[in-house]
């Protein structure tokens, strides 16, 4: 891309910002952009062939800053591979995976993504607290929640839920409730620009400001939501001091019991990325909950259903039904961190972290894409388990499983809604994987697997 083509303002923005470094950074347009992937560790795919078929077949080579990231070619196309289905990899610019790296997140602890779709951060954290814990991950548009819950559906996450609100409805929900928060702020995009066109179009010095501002508003109620002792990390895919190092000094300035512990600009002239910018910053310990916590963490039962039986809470009666499935179909599958929630016909189950617990405040009139993890459908008093549950098992806690090579035949057509043949010994719900990684449900009889990934989930015929 030449220099003439990007905007007269931004081109004086950054020679101001880089100096004589200026230089490479024009050249690095002329660069192709990088393309990445990351690792799922939740798929166990460390020590497994996965990972050895994988890096093989992409020629991966490692992403310095991130220990589950890789490089891949642009002529490569991991998102139409089987294991991507799989949710063995999230594709990810190599750039970004820095900023989850540095917040550090921890099993056990409670954790927002307040910006989260389309779920690449939300992945990253998840995938390092190992099941263990809360995250809550927000998204304030209702389409791109939808495909945040796709995405942490497919990497198989137990313990996230997904909430479609915005900051400051999320705030006087959630006083000081959360260890760390991950910002990746709304943004001018300035390091989208090798890849997008659309982001150069709309940039402009008021476009610049408008975001400043926005990310403001946004950071007042992350400081607000965020425990005294806990972490901030505060991310932007963009290069101008408005958004980046001048807002950090606006927290600084605003909050004195805000701590600076570190930051860390990406360039693409001195990196192999699109570019990142994150700021690590702790709250004091000494900090003061401005509201009664103890009415926040209080584990309070949730408002009964229509659905009843007997004097049984209808959520539990439900779950009573799906564990007496789960002995059956999913020997090994147990549940651990949370309760059940009922949404009509639907079954999740509410993850909590030690020590905390959702009341009927903090959930009355949220909006939840994925309240947790989708158990099954309630079909006239029988169990259908639900895809997000096949993602999140291993192959062995299932009773049937029946695995697909992933240069089949077999899993393209499974992937594609088919029905695919199987032993006549097969009767009743399969575990259907790819290489052992689990990909959805299948119901066998009389030698037929009939499929049942959801269909906005098939490959095109």
């Amino acid at each position: 891309m030449r220099k003439e083509l990007l905007p007269v303002g931004y081109v004086t923005s950054m020679n101001e910002i880089l100096g004589d470094a200026s230089y490479d950074f024009w050249d690095s347009y002329d660069s192709p952009r990088t393309h990445g992937l990351r690792l799922n560790r939740l798929k166990a795919v460390h020590d497994a062939d996965n990972l050895k078929n994988l890096i093989r077949q992409f020629h991966l080579t490692a992403v310095p800053w991130c220990d589950s990231g890789y490089y891949y070619d642009d002529n490569e196309r991991p998102g139409k591979h089987p294991y991507h289905a799989a949710g063995l990899y999230y594709i990810q610019e190599p750039s970004a995976m820095s900023a989850v790296e540095l917040l550090d997140p921890q099993p056990g602890e409670t954790i927002l993504d307040l910006a989260a779709a389309p779920g690449g951060k939300t992945s990253h954290i998840a995938s390092k607290m190992m099941g263990q814990g809360l995250l809550v991950s927000n998204e304030i548009h209702p389409e791109r929640a939808r495909i945040l819950a796709e995405n942490v559906e497919r990497m198989g996450i137990k313990n996230t839920v997904v909430t479609s609100a915005a900051p400051d409805q999320l705030s006087r929900r959630f006083v000081a409730c959360f260890d760390r928060i991950m910002l990746d702020a709304p943004c001018s995009g300035e390091g989208m620009f090798r890849k997008d066109a659309a982001a150069i179009a709309e940039w402009s010095h008021d476009h610049v400001e408008l975001c400043a501002s926005r990310q403001w508003d946004i950071v007042q109620e992350a400081y607000h939501m965020l425990k005294p002792g806990g972490t901030l990390a505060y991310s932007t895919c963009t290069f101008n001091k408005a958004e980046n190092e001048e807002m950090v000094g606006h927290i600084l300035k605003q909050y004195p019991d805000m701590e600076l512990r570190e930051m860390k600009r990406l360039w693409p002239h001195l990196e192999r990325g699109e570019g990142h910018f994150v700021a690590v910053l702790t709250k004091s310990a000494a900090g003061v909950v401005s509201q009664n916590m103890e009415s926040l963490s209080t584990n309070s039962k949730l408002p009964a259903k229509s659905r009843q039986s007997g004097n049984q809470p209808p959520a539990q009666s439900a779950l009573d039904a799906f564990l007496d499935w789960a002995k059956q179909d999913i020997p090994g599958f147990e549940l651990s961190g949370g309760r059940p929630i009922l949404f009509g016909e639907e079954l999740y189950w509410l993850p909590v972290s030690e020590g905390w617990d959702w009341n009927d405040q903090q959930l009355k009139g949220l909006k939840m894409p994925r309240a947790g993890l989708h158990l099954a459908h309630l079909k006239k008093n029988r169990i259908e388990p639900a895809h997000a549950l096949a993602m999140s098992l291993k192959r062995d806690q299932a009773a049937r499983s029946w695995d697909l090579a992933s240069d089949s035949a077999e899993v393209a057509a499974y992937l594609r809604g088919e029905v695919l043949s199987i032993p006549s010994e097969y009767r009743g719900w399969t575990l259907v994987t790819t290489d052992g990684l689990p990909i959805g449900w299948g119901k066998s009889s009389g030698g037929q697997l009939k499929n049942h990934l959801p269909k906005g989930l098939r490959n095109p015929k």
